[in-house]
């Protein structure tokens, strides 16, 4: 924890299932609170532009509120990290100087950020290097090839078979595409790559028993009547 002016900034190392990342959390005067979540080697790469931003705030002269820019950006960055984006602002206002640090997903999404006073922006940057110093800045997590999607038919509906990942880890979507006179409709479930093994015990049993069942059923009706004994 670290308190910069009137905030507070909790820095959590943390893993799960695709691998470690640091957790920032702000904390405002009014109680208000606010994260962004950051893989270890997006972290370093954020300790470095904090080093450069911290260079190009030292270099600046006095607030001039006649000087400040439209937006008031002063300096901006982008990092990219999967499926994520964090960029990096720089601004001013009429309470100071301050680097606004937003998280946002490529496929749409809420927007969280945080925003660092610019004064305190070399104290972030050394407790950061501290954590990744003790941790490193190896993600962890699955790092090989994912399988590809795969696509059935059945009838008027089509099976589609998707495999991928984000923070929580491996998931499998398996989306039901039914065409129709007005149009297609569309329902998806997602399975956690942990319960695929339960899924597929599950989906066998059923195999089993209905070919169990569909083996009597013809069994059954394949058995002629017996005929009458002739007199």
């Amino acid at each position: 924890m670290l308190q910069i002016q009137s905030k507070r900034f909790y820095l959590d190392v943390k893993q799960n299932r695709r691998g470690k990342f640091i957790k920032v959390a702000e904390i405002g005067a009014d109680g208000r609170r606010s994260q962004i979540f950051l893989a270890l080697s997006t972290a370093a790469d954020f300790r470095d532009h904090l080093g450069t931003f911290s260079e190009f705030y030292s270099q600046l002269g006095p607030p001039n509120s006649d000087t400040i820019p439209e937006d008031g950006k002063l300096k901006s960055e982008m990092m990219i990290k999967d499926n994520r984006r964090y960029y990096l602002d720089l601004k001013e206002n009429a309470r100071g100087r301050f680097l606004r640090v937003s998280q946002t997903i490529t496929r749409g999404g809420p927007r969280s950020q945080v925003a660092i006073p610019a004064q305190g922006m070399i104290e972030f940057r050394d407790n950061l290097t501290d954590l990744l110093d003790e941790f490193g800045t190896d993600d962890g997590g699955f790092k090989g090839d994912l399988p590809d999607g795969r696509h059935m038919r059945v009838d008027n509906k089509n099976f589609y078979f998707d495999v991928g990942q984000n923070n929580r880890g491996i998931y499998m979507r398996i989306s039901e595409v039914t065409t129709t006179v007005k149009g297609n409709f569309r329902t998806a479930i997602t399975v956690p790559e942990k319960s695929w093994s339960r899924f597929r015990d599950y989906f066998r049993d059923y195999c089993e028993k209905m070919a169990e069942c569909n083996e009597k059923s013809t069994t059954a009706t394949s058995v002629p009547a017996e005929s009458a004994s002739p007199q």
